[in-house]
């Protein structure tokens, strides 16, 4: 690799990612870079080798890492760049800011619309990028804008249609990181936006493996129907490759049962994927973003 530009947060090469990925497994990071701020990683990335690939992460509850490990830089944006603030309506998150994080700042701002984000375990980067989604709510339905970092050190700020949403996806580049976003609320009593959060967390422990080593919703759920009931009514809860499991509790969650390799998680999911498609002719779309090489 080219020589890198000097920062003035970390830069680590070789660095492990399994010690917060939520698989906890993977390969190394080729080089991880922790800016200090917005100028750091604009400045960075304005010199950085066009041809060097970037890969931003934030807590990686979406994410298999592949046992070779990521090539280029992958980018983590550190807790000063994930600070929230309140007006009015309108809820300003840094890309770094947690899902829970942001929906208890609203909460105790009097402002509703934002309780789902409780039950997403990630990054408010990472919910923008794919347009996360949870009970009934997704991104789409509350984003105002967001500002970018594009791969050439640029910054650009895009309102929400600027994204083109669609299910679970959006339209940035693999290289553009978002380092904030803008959400609209409504008025809401603290008391009851704090009971629908509550009853989305025990929704969610009760139904996901969520004190489990995975990664999430595994596929997307084909147009008409659930992901989880095609992949259990296919034979798969319980189906292990090499430490890997399709989860008793929840059929569209992986875990890593202690020894699962990077590569057998995603050897596990495109088993699942083989024998839904010979028995259903469904094709699953994969929902967790698998990165690296193997």
């Amino acid at each position: 690799m080219a020589t890198l530009p000097p920062v003035r947060g970390t830069l680590e090469a070789q660095a492990d990612l399994s010690g917060f990925i939520w698989f906890r497994t993977g390969g190394p990071a080729e080089h991880l870079f922790r800016p200090a701020d917005l100028d750091d990683l604009s400045s960075f990335l304005r010199a950085l080798d066009p041809a060097v690939q970037v890969m931003p992460v934030g807590v990686g509850s979406n994410l298999i890492v592949r046992s070779g490990g990521v090539p280029g830089v992958t980018i983590r944006l550190p807790k000063a760049m994930g600070k929230i603030a309140v007006d009015g309506m309108l809820v300003r998150a840094g890309g770094a800011a947690m899902g829970i994080s942001v929906a208890s700042a609203a909460r105790d701002a009097g402002v509703a619309g934002l309780e789902f984000l409780r039950g997403i375990p990630g990054t408010v980067g990472g919910a923008v990028r794919m347009n996360a989604g949870a009970y009934g709510n997704e991104v789409a339905d509350i984003l105002v804008e967001a500002k970018i970092v594009r791969r050439d050190g640029s910054v650009d700020t895009l309102a929400a249609a600027g994204l083109n949403y669609e299910y679970r996806h959006s339209n940035l580049g693999a290289g553009d990181i978002v380092v904030e976003a803008v959400f609209q609320g409504r008025p809401g009593d603290p008391p009851a936006i704090g009971a629908r959060m509550d009853e989305i967390q025990q929704q969610r422990e009760a139904s996901q493996p969520t004190r489990t080593q995975t990664g999430g919703s595994t596929f997307k759920n084909p147009h008409g129907r659930k992901a989880w009931q095609l992949v259990d009514a296919a034979g798969c809860r319980g189906l292990e490759v090499g430490g890997a499991q399709v989860s008793e509790k929840h059929a569209n969650f992986l875990i890593n049962t202690g020894t699962a390799t990077g590569n057998a998680i995603e050897d596990l999911g495109e088993e699942v994927r083989a024998r839904v498609r010979d028995e259903f002719g469904v094709d699953l779309e994969w929902e967790i973003q698998r990165v690296g090489t193997r």
